[in-house]
């Protein structure tokens, strides 16, 4: 009970019966929440049976004693320096005071959490001390870090399966394994670790660490090391060694060998779990050398996952902690095994695109036969394949004599970026060259019969060429070139001391169109003046993602006309060397040069 601790409480014209203490001892003692009543230097007075039931204490076990030295802890249970105490300070101050979060010792040793409100009690102006009315939080606090945890846990989710779909999309935009590896050490360091290594298999049964990105970037004296991977891995302890002969993959942490000392077994049902590779004893080459990296540095927490399949496993990624107060766990294995299956696919794909693209390069450089040199007339030519990233074309020329000595020039553009291409363009260049031959006509007539037997005896959907005839003595002239063009750029014509021209006149149907059998291909002529020289291309030359074709048939005009005066090769290099970058398409370039009478 509240003995004498509650000063009797009314005013004039209230009908609350002030002159009755029996009446607030009872109000007080009921009260649901725990009251403590404390005087001025902070003993305790008085408190109810909530305040004792809450506090595990009874009143005679706790009247007269000091509530901060008996009740108040901190959060680990131990005392509270006097100086830290908010009742306290309220207590000197007089004044009112609330706070939350504090926590009390109960009579069983057990702390609780609580809320508390103090208010002075004054008897006609003297300061009597305190009234504390508090409530006890432990479980409200215990519900609010279970949320926050949970937060926490779907924050972190979200934040790796973000990773996971950016990395995913980062790498499905490219097809070069250099690029794919430098995107791939941008995003997870430091997002999800402080290092990242790739080991790469060879054909030759080695292992080449082909990238090794820290908190500066990619570190290239990381980077180049080859090691053969030993024949069985059974006896290598090496988390590299296990994964690249097929294991799974390995979480290591520093605590785990204190673990494994003391008794305990924290192996995942995924994952093999073992110190780091910074203190294990290597057992081949590779493995020394892996060991070598992770102290080099400073690993406290790693996790090596295969790139690719259990059936093909292309190579490993290594990512590294150097924190000790936050090492991997379970989930980061799970994340890293994901990405580590992405990457490899990414780059199996890249390996196949590269062969596919060396392919059909050989192809068609093999398949652009020797320029002759008839006469005074010079000829250049260059093909450019496509940048790195993207797929090779089916761009090509060709120029070669016909049975009366008239020189025959061919610039075509097969549809299509892939070996495919590559092969249809071999198709046309042989036929075309065999109905050039074989057929006296003009130039219309020629690609009229081309376009008919296309579909019968090639692949070639659609394709777009330039067949030109140049007319005249090749030593001596006078010249004229006689063209058609099947949806083709028109020729560049560049004369001595003038203005460039585009031959814009004979203009068809790209090759494989619907042709309206009424008429045949158009033919057109043109002069072409001693010293002039002519520049047949295909539209990877011109064509820019981002600008429009007027602007690239500018660009060209403006740096051939600038170029004109220098020699043939110098040109035709020139020309390629000051296109605009973020070109996606192969080039061809064929150049003719009159000579000055």
């Amino acid at each position: 009970m509240v003995k004498d601790a509650v000063p009797g409480a009314g005013g004039e014209g209230q009908a609350w019966p002030s002159a009755e203490p029996d009446f607030w001892r009872q109000v007080v003692e009921q009260l649901s929440t725990a009251l403590m009543v404390v005087d001025p230097a902070g003993r305790i007075l008085a408190v109810n049976s909530a305040a004792e039931r809450l506090l595990g204490r009874a009143t005679r076990a706790i009247h007269g004693k000091d509530a901060h030295e008996l009740l108040h802890r901190d959060t680990d249970g131990g005392p509270l320096l006097r100086e830290q105490c908010p009742l306290l300070r309220a207590l000197t101050e007089g004044a009112a005071a609330r706070g939350e979060g504090d926590s009390y010792v109960r009579g069983d040793g057990r702390l609780v959490t609580i809320s508390w409100s103090a208010s002075p009690l004054t008897d006609g102006g003297s300061f009597k001390g305190m009234a504390v009315l508090f409530t006890d939080i432990t479980g409200d606090r215990r519900t609010r870090r279970e949320r926050a945890a949970y937060a926490s846990a779907l924050e972190d989710l979200n934040e790796r399966l973000t990773l996971v779909a950016e990395i995913t999309d980062v790498l499905g935009q490219t097809l070069e394994t250099d690029d794919a590896l430098v995107r791939l050490g941008r995003l997870l360091v430091p997002r999800l670790a402080d290092w990242a290594a790739v080991d790469l298999r060879t054909g030759s049964g080695r292992v080449h660490r082909v990238a090794v990105t820290g908190p500066a970037g990619r570190d290239a004296r990381l980077e180049g090391g080859r090691e053969r991977l030993p024949e069985t891995g059974e006896a290598d302890r090496s988390a590299l060694v296990q994964v690249l002969h097929g294991g799974d993959p390995v979480l290591q942490n520093e605590q785990n060998e204190q673990n494994k000392q003391s008794g305990q077994d924290e192996q995942d049902a995924h994952s093999a779990q073992d110190e780091t590779g910074a203190t294990a004893s290597p057992g081949s080459p590779l493995a020394a050398a892996h060991s070598d990296f992770l102290r080099t540095v400073g690993a406290t927490s790693a996790i090596t996952v295969p790139l690719g399949s259990s059936r093909q496993i292309t190579g490993a990624l290594t990512v590294v902690r150097t924190d000790p107060a936050h090492p991997f766990d379970a989930a980061d294995l799970e994340v890293v095994s994901d990405i580590g299956r992405r990457v490899g696919l990414v780059i199996d794909n890249a390996r196949r695109f590269g062969r596919q693209r060396a392919v059909a390069e050989a192809m068609q450089r093999n398949l652009l036969a020797p320029l002759p040199q008839p006469g005074r007339l010079r000829l250049a030519a260059r093909y450019q394949p496509a940048p790195a990233g993207s797929q090779v074309g089916g761009d090509w020329y060709d120029a070669f004599e016909l049975k009366d000595g008239t020189l025959a020039l061919v610039i075509g553009d097969v549809v299509g970026h892939d070996l495919t291409a590559a092969a249809g363009m071999a198709q046309l260049h042989g036929i075309l060259r065999s109905l050039a031959w074989d057929h006296t006509g003009p130039p219309g007539a020629v690609v009229d019969r081309l376009d008919d037997a296309m579909p019968a005896i090639t692949t070639v959907p659609m394709a777009t060429l330039v067949l030109a005839q140049v007319e005249g003595d090749p030593h001596t002239g006078p010249w004229t070139l006689h063209w058609t063009s099947a949806g083709h750029p028109p020729p560049l014509l560049l004369p001595p001391g003038g203005d460039a021209q585009y031959l814009e006149a004979g203009q068809g149907l790209v090759l494989g169109a619907p042709v309206d059998t009424g008429g045949g291909r158009p033919d057109a002529t043109h002069p072409l003046p001693p010293g002039s020289t002519l520049l047949f291309y295909t539209d990877g030359l011109i064509e820019v993602p981002g600008s429009d074709l007027d602007t690239g048939l500018d660009r060209l005009r403006r740096h051939a006309l600038a170029l004109a005066h220098t020699p043939l090769d110098t040109l035709c290099d020139q020309l390629l060397a000051r296109m605009p970058p973020g070109s996606t398409d192969d080039v061809a370039l064929l150049a003719l040069r009159l000579p000055e009478l």
